[in-house]
């Protein structure tokens, strides 16, 4: 099965699917929290541009499309 995304929300009892998925037993997910105001977003938008800039540096090597490897969980 490969990673997909599905908004979702918490209705103050359950999680629940805001579009239509049949889950299969047992399924592992994994929940990431959206921030909830303007402000925390923008400031989560500043620190992911913030350290991808830092990881991706102008003199970081072109690396051939060749080197990526697809791995068997």
């Amino acid at each position: 099965m490969s990673t997909i995304s599905i908004f979702a929300h918490f209705d103050g009892t359950q999680i629940r699917l805001d579009e239509p998925y049949t889950l299969k037993p047992n399924a592992r997910l994994l929940i990431t929290l959206l921030p909830e105001t303007e402000e925390e977003r923008e400031a989560w938008l500043h620190l992911s541009a913030q350290k991808l800039t830092e990881a991706y540096s102008d003199d970081e090597p072109e690396y051939p499309l060749s080197s990526v490897r697809d791995r068997k969980v």
